[in-house]
């Protein structure tokens, strides 16, 4: 991949032979960010499970105590009295039988984050193809089938920053923690709260070493690889 002069520059400020600490590199992302928009933060990490096997799977979430820092449209699939509920909470919308058909048709996506209720699950497992690709589709390990009781709670915590997050078929972890635009110490609490919540995920039948590799970076940014031991050391400070 060819990359322009201000991501080269930005490259050159990296010490490639250096695993920094969670501090210095989100400390260098914040110096190095090139782009005049507020790019997203990213922590990627390679974790030591193979991804084939059931009981190596890592799926759970982690609520970012300084949010994500963007606004969140929440779309409810939810029937009789959820109706109600949903829209006093303050839901953005309504999955109505159109819409529900406009996702299933056509690919609509133009929301941020789903929640259900049970009972409308077997009225939308057929939308797995479409949600599914985008990790939109609700469920209940990511906390996003809930009871309508527990719809205002679901939707609040969705928009304080909830991340759902999963292993992808390498075995890798790919997951935003905020914008460039946020404070240092900030995006470090909330890659403090992720890798948590990663440690806490740790498959069963994962043997060895878990975390093998650990880079921060941003949108359009270069990689900064952080020192793994470092970065497990940082969920003792979040708990």
């Amino acid at each position: 991949m060819k990359h322009g002069k201000k991501y080269l520059a930005a490259a050159e400020k990296i010490d490639r032979d250096k695993q920094y600490t969670p501090e210095e590199a989100i400390a260098l992302l914040k110096e190095i960010s090139f782009t005049k928009f507020n790019e997203t933060v990213e922590v990627h990490t390679r974790l030591g499970i193979d991804p084939r096997h059931s009981d190596q799977q890592v799926r759970t979430t982690v609520l970012l105590p300084n949010g994500l820092g963007k606004t969140v449209r929440v779309l409810a699939f939810v029937e009789g009295e959820a109706v109600q509920i949903a829209e006093q909470a303050g839901v953005d919308i309504i999955a109505t039988d159109e819409i529900i058909n406009r996702i299933e048709k056509d690919g609509w996506l133009e929301f941020d984050a789903a929640i259900a209720i049970p009972s409308m699950m077997r009225k939308i497992g057929r939308l797995g193809r479409v949600m599914g690709k985008r990790g939109l589709m609700p469920n209940p390990k990511s906390g996003t089938v809930v009871q309508p009781e527990d719809i205002p709670q679901a939707i609040q915590e969705v928009r304080a920053g909830r991340v759902a997050y999963r292993n992808d078929k390498t075995g890798n972890v790919h997951v935003p923690i905020g914008k460039i635009g946020f404070e240092a110490e900030k995006l470090v609490e909330n890659m403090a709260a992720f890798m948590d919540s990663l440690r806490r995920a740790k498959p069963t039948g994962a043997k060895g070493q878990y975390l093998r590799r650990c880079v921060v970076t941003t949108t359009m940014g270069p990689g900064i690889r952080v020192d793994v031991n470092l970065a497990l050391a940082m969920e003792t400070q979040a708990d």
